[in-house]
């Protein structure tokens, strides 16, 4: 393997009935400028339908990638030296760490329609971010991708 390649790499898409709700949003654009007319009605569809797509294109582009000796999360690039031992998380804890166990000082990247996730503690003392919490599909396979 390459030392670039990634050894992990997932995109957090958003699901099927989201694309459903857009074509849902432009048809309801095109209803409410309905009265205005035929061409306006199309371009209320259109418009609506542009901007509901974009949003959701938007929102379900975040990547989780190992690479390079780096864990990258959205934004974010953690060096793997900066980080503790990985914590796989169930459906069950993982909604616990996003509510009443979440420490507002921690870096999230979370979507709420993955019910799994997997929380690193951050090591590096000059960090102040104690842990990261990632949503994932595949929370032993981000593991053992931290762990190797």
């Amino acid at each position: 393997m390459q030392p670039s390649a990634p050894r992990y790499d997932e995109r957090l898409t958003a699901p099927r009935a989201w694309w459903a709700i857009t074509a849902l949003a432009a048809a309801s654009g095109g209803l409410v400028t309905f009265p205005l007319g035929t061409l306006p009605a199309l371009g209320g569809v259109v418009v609506a339908g542009v901007l509901a797509v974009a949003l959701v294109s938007s929102y379900g582009s975040a990547r989780i990638r190992v690479v390079a000796g780096s864990l990258v999360a959205g934004d974010a690039r953690i060096p793997l030296t900066a980080l503790g031992k990985p914590e796989v998380l169930d459906a069950e804890e993982a909604r616990a760490w996003r509510s009443y166990k979440a420490d507002p000082r921690a870096f999230m990247l979370l979507r709420s329609y993955v019910p799994t996730a997997v929380r690193i503690e951050i090591t590096d003392p000059a960090d102040p971010t104690p842990y990261v919490y990632l949503s994932t599909r595949d929370p032993e396979a981000l593991a053992a991708a931290l762990a190797a």
